[in-house]
């Protein structure tokens, strides 16, 4: 039996890192959609609920299955419970943005989160960016303003939902990366998906009672959590698969297809400013990738 070159192998984890991410950005962009569909139907609240509870219904069946822990000492750590305070305040964020503003702008706003991270990390872990990575992270956050065009009459204050979910995902995604390495990707899931159902909890209790759901929505749930969570599985291996730097760009693709996603179920038409807006947080932030990338080895 021929042996493959270790070059093709690495190239091979990398195509296939690249076409899970890609398949995990347009599962969550048809996740996206079927809670946006259904809460026009359900209090927010409710919704989370559900996608929650269903969620954590598929994390712990597969944290079973792996003979792993349901509820590990580490849980409790300083680092888990703030990942889990900003994982409920991007979520409740978030999906108040997808019921009451576009899909196409909430999109465009979520990209902007690796910007934000980049940032966060040169403030709170001091990691190294020049110069240049500073003004591409000024470019992103440009873009960002020219979606929400704070100064134009097509300004909404509703827009600002988007923002504050997509400041949760950063802080989550930050505390993340601190998180105890002894959880698994299936563990962390499972109380990421718990943040939600204390996040419908409090949305419940704030605005109004729980509704009785159709077969229709029940039916819409349940795939949205199907989705959710190969979403969620997709996203991990291809981060494990394949190189970071390679594997991440792809992720800006949710830009895309969640775009797609609004024009074709909710009719919705992108003006200039949002698709331009969108663009130059793509740019910045695969800009901020490159740069990250070329300079590793001067740094050895």
């Amino acid at each position: 039996m021929p042996l493959v070159p270790s070059a093709d192998l690495h190239t091979t984890a990398n195509l296939r890192g690249a076409a899970l991410m890609v398949a995990a950005m347009a599962l969550f962009a048809v996740e996206d959609t079927l809670l946006k569909e259904v809460s026009t139907r359900l209090p927010v609240g409710e919704v989370l609920m559900i996608f929650g509870l269903g969620g954590m219904a598929l994390f712990a069946a597969l944290i079973m299955r792996r003979n792993e822990r349901l509820i590990h000492p580490a849980l409790w750590s300083r680092v888990m419970l703030i990942r889990t305070l900003f994982e409920i305040m991007g979520r409740v964020f978030f999906t108040l943005s997808l019921v009451y503003t576009t899909l196409s702008s909430t999109s465009a706003i979520l990209q902007a989160t690796p910007i934000v991270v980049t940032a966060a990390g040169a403030v709170i872990w001091r990691a190294p960016v020049g110069a240049v990575r500073w003004a591409l992270i000024l470019l992103g956050f440009a873009g960002v303003l020219m979606v929400l065009r704070p100064t134009s009459g097509a300004f909404s204050p509703l827009s600002i939902l988007a923002v504050l979910g997509m400041l949760g995902f950063a802080g989550r995604d930050l505390a993340t990366r601190a998180a105890p390495p002894v959880l698994s990707y299936a563990q962390l899931g499972l109380y990421g998906f718990g943040a939600l159902v204390l996040s419908g909890m409090g949305l419940l209790i704030w605005n109004g009672p729980a509704a009785i759901p159709s077969v229709v929505d029940l039916v819409a749930l349940g795939a949205a959590i199907v989705v959710g969570v190969t979403a969620y599985s997709c996203l991990t291996f291809a981060m494990r698969m394949g190189e970071l730097s390679v594997v991440t760009p792809f992720r800006y693709s949710r830009l895309l297809f969640g775009m797609a996603m609004g024009i074709l179920a909710f009719g919705e038409r992108p003006d200039t400013w949002e698709i331009a807006g969108g663009g130059v947080i793509v740019v910045a932030g695969l800009s901020i990738m490159l740069t990250a990338r070329t300079r590793k080895p001067a740094a050895r």
